[in-house]
Order: structure tokens, then sequence, then C-alpha cells
């Protein structure tokens, strides 16, 4: 099975977890690493689990000898914008440290194929222009500018040592696994629509709004928001691309379409029919003004199609998901 095992990093997390859940699905053996800083062992459900740290050169090569995985999935990074202000040096050593002990290692493994997850804040603050793959990268903060780093030490060591990788920059990831197998759940808790759901069930007093005075439609952020579900299919399909050859590529992964802050507070109350607690607060160093995916190439070359990255989807399967779903450390 070794041909169709694959090394999800940070498959214990959000995102990690629901690829893990597609990857079983189209046949293969997802093998969870995570250290469990911020994923959760229950969300380990569709595969073999290995603990472990990125920064520790010595259990990958244990976990790489062990499985032998075909590919690797990259999921696992710190992520907080806010964070990534105040200590980049963190942001330098965990994620692009992390990523360079994970590609050496899966090298002297043998391991050639590797999916990276990027992200959309490599392209900063560029309001008004279309992002898609070939748009400049001028990233605001330690998160993006690593996760940039990245990205150009992929492209180094696929002309020096032929690795292949396809990597996804995406957009404002969103919803939950539609069968309630695995959901969003982060400590501390960042992200707009669970921030919003936690507040609307009163588990916190309010949502609160970083900034109303951008210049968008109503003052407020404007997102691309892509459905985890489809996301993850994104991912499976750029592993198939590896696996026919085609080498290494760019996909940006978004709808085209951008919500408010405000648009998505609104749409939440339509979907649970229950008012949202809102406090107005100041913007937030380091976050863009309008992030919005202008690309079709996922759509094109991948046949990738984003069926539930409607915003009522998105909000509708996270909020069956915060209203059972839980995860046990």
């Amino acid at each position: 099975m070794a041909d169709r095992t694959v090394l999800v990093t940070g498959g214990a997390g959000y995102i990690g977890s629901h690829a893990c859940k597609a990857l079983k699905a189209a046949g293969y053996v997802p093998v969870t690493f995570d250290n469990l800083s911020t994923g959760w062992r229950d969300a380990v459900r569709f595969g073999p689990f290995e603990q472990g740290d990125l920064a520790d050169p010595s259990r990958l090569a244990e976990v790489f000898a062990r499985w032998q995985p075909a590919a690797v999935m990259h999921f696992a990074a710190i992520s907080l914008v806010g964070e990534a202000m105040r200590d980049p040096g963190t942001y330098w050593r965990v994620n692009v440290t992390g990523a360079l002990n994970l590609i050496e290692a899966a090298l002297a493994s043998g391991c050639r194929d590797f999916v990276f997850s990027s992200t959309c804040a490599t392209y900063g603050d560029r309001d008004g222009v279309v992002l898609d793959e070939d748009a400049v990268q001028t990233p605001l903060n330690a998160y993006g500018k690593s996760k940039m780093a990245i990205e150009q030490m992929l492209g180094d060591f696929a002309a020096s040592h032929g690795l292949n990788s396809v990597i996804f920059r995406y957009f404002n990831v969103a919803g939950a696994d539609a069968e309630g197998e695995v959901g969003e759940f982060h400590r501390p808790e960042t992200h707009l629509i669970p921030l919003m759901l936690d507040a609307i069930a009163g588990k916190r007093p309010a949502l609160t709004v970083f900034g109303t005075d951008y210049p968008t439609r109503d003052g407020t952020c404007v997102r691309d928001y892509v459905h985890v579900t489809d996301l993850v299919d994104a991912h499976v399909a750029g592993l198939h691309w590896l696996e026919s050859g085609r080498g290494n590529r760019v996909f940006c992964l978004g709808t085209g379409t951008g919500f408010t802050v405000r648009e998505v507070i609104a749409q939440s109350r339509n979907v649970t029919n229950r008012e949202v607690p809102v406090v107005w607060g100041d913007r937030r160093p380091g976050d863009a003004v309008s992030l919005v995916c202008g690309s079709e190439r996922a759509r094109r070359e991948l046949g990738w199609k984003p069926a539930r990255s409607t915003l009522a989807t998105m909000i509708a399967d996270a909020w069956r998901w915060h209203q059972t779903g839980h995860y046990e450390t």
C-alpha cells in the first residue's frame, strides 16, 4: 500500500482532517503527522496517527521509514495574523524551518510528490487587482511571508532534486463536513464564521468586527470564501495531477466572489434565524482590504468544481457542526 500512502502533516487540524477523509474516500491511506498543538486527536478518524513535530528531523525520518509514503500533503503551520505581526521569528522558525525539515526527510526517503497548503496572504493588500496565479506577491506579515518562502523553497528543490509540487493558494476556508464527522474547532478561535456562530449560540458575548472604515461597499473587509470540502477535493485532484507526471503547478482556490463582513453577518442571520451580537472595533494591523480570487485554472486544469461553496451552504454546514460536533483531547 506504500504507493497509496500519503503523509498528511497537520492532519488533526481543521483542513487536514477533512483532507484525510477525502483521501480515504479516494482509496488512499492518510497517515496523520501532528504535534497536537492546535489539532485534535479525536479528529484523526480516517487513517493511522503519528504524533511528532516538524522541528524534529529524527522523528520525521522514523515516520517516513515506517510508512514509505508516496506523497506528502503539508498543512501543518501556525497562521494567526496578529501573532505574526507581534512575533515574526516564531513564524519563520516554525513554518519555514519545519517545511525544510519535511522536504529533506521526504527526499531522503525517495518521496518526491508534495502538495502544499499555501495562502492568498502571500499577495498582501492587492485591492482592485485580480488575484490569480500570476499576481505579484507582496505579503504584509510574517505568516504570508513564511508561506511565500516555502513556495520558493519548493521551486529550489524542484530544480536541484526533482521534487514535484502542487501549490494551492487559497482564500478563506469555511464550512464543515456535511456528515458531521469532522469540523472547525480552534482554541483560540480566530475565524469569522465560527466566532460569529459562537456569538449567536451565546458561547461568547459578541462578535468583534475589526474595522468599519475600509474602502469597500459597506466599510468592512471583503473576503472570498471556499467550502472546506471543496478545498480538499482540489487537493486530491492535485495529488492525481502529480501522479500523472504533469509536474509543478500553482493553483488558486476561490469562488471569484467576495463578501464583506457585514454581508456574512446578514447571511448568518438568514440561516440560523438568530441575531448576531456585534461589537465594532478598530482595524487590525496586517489585515488586507479585499482578497478575492480571479483564477479559473483549477477548474480548467484539475476539473475542480466548488459545488458547496455558497455562503448559505458554508454557514449552514458550520452551524450544524457547531451545534453537534466537538472534539475530546
